[in-house]
């Protein structure tokens, strides 16, 4: 655990939340295997294992979700060993949290360029509300990280891979590894203690009104992004 003392502003993102459940068993004990801590690293070192493990450990999959607090939960996204932004994002914050790092979740709006013919096609549009991130407090500041796009799922698709320092933010790239555009920032809806879950399935039902029970499409994103993105 760490044992930097931090003010009450930025304590109070140390507590479990219902959704970036922090205090599951289950979380604990993989954020605890997962950051290795050994007595000469810092919250930085700790951090970055944690990202990579979300990162890569965890298939990005916009295909099959459910807005509740299974499907968009830390705990939630631990027992599926999947998910897509927000359930990984706060999967990220509940493991920094279990290991005494303060962690928050942040949502955006974003327009991808480069997404499957399939869930594009089941959205009606290209525009992806309340995209999850964390934002971890790392050296004295709040640093976003944005443990999304595996990395298989990168090397087939031709997008390039979100990497971490713990120093600097790790948002989404403008354009994908051809220079093609693929990310674009139109709306930040800031950070929140846990996740807004009505919030964002009145969001989802809205802009989405074609998906059904959560469920956006049935297959295999990693194998439509590959298609979609290397014609």
């Amino acid at each position: 655990m760490s044992t930097t003392t931090y003010s009450d502003d930025v304590a109070q993102f140390l507590k479990p939340t219902y959704s970036v459940d922090s205090d599951n068993p289950e979380v604990i004990a993989w954020a605890q295997e997962r950051a290795a801590r050994q007595e000469e690293d810092s919250d930085i070192d700790v951090a970055v294992r944690l990202y990579y493990a979300v990162r890569d450990e965890f298939m990005y999959d916009p295909y099959d979700f459910t807005l509740d607090h299974e499907g968009l939960s830390a705990s939630g996204c631990l027992a599926r060993g999947k998910g897509f932004c927000v359930p990984k994002s706060a999967l990220l914050a509940a493991c920094c949290r279990a290991v005494g790092i303060p962690a928050r979740v942040g949502y955006a709006d974003v327009l991808n360029h480069l997404t499957s013919k399939r869930l594009s096609e089941a959205m009606g549009t290209d525009l992806f509300v309340y995209h999850g991130y964390a934002e971890l407090f790392l050296d004295g500041k709040w640093v976003k990280a944005t443990p999304v796009f595996n990395l298989s799922l990168c090397e087939k698709a031709r997008v390039l891979p979100l990497e971490f320092d713990g120093r600097n933010d790790s948002v989404f790239h403008p354009h994908n590894a051809d220079g093609k555009k693929h990310m674009e920032y139109v709306h930040d809806h800031g950070p929140f203690a846990d996740v807004p879950i009505q919030e964002i399935a009145d969001a989802f039902r809205s802009h989405y009104p074609n998906l059904t029970g959560g469920i956006a499409a049935k297959g295999d994103f990693e194998a439509d992004a590959a298609a979609n993105n290397n014609k």
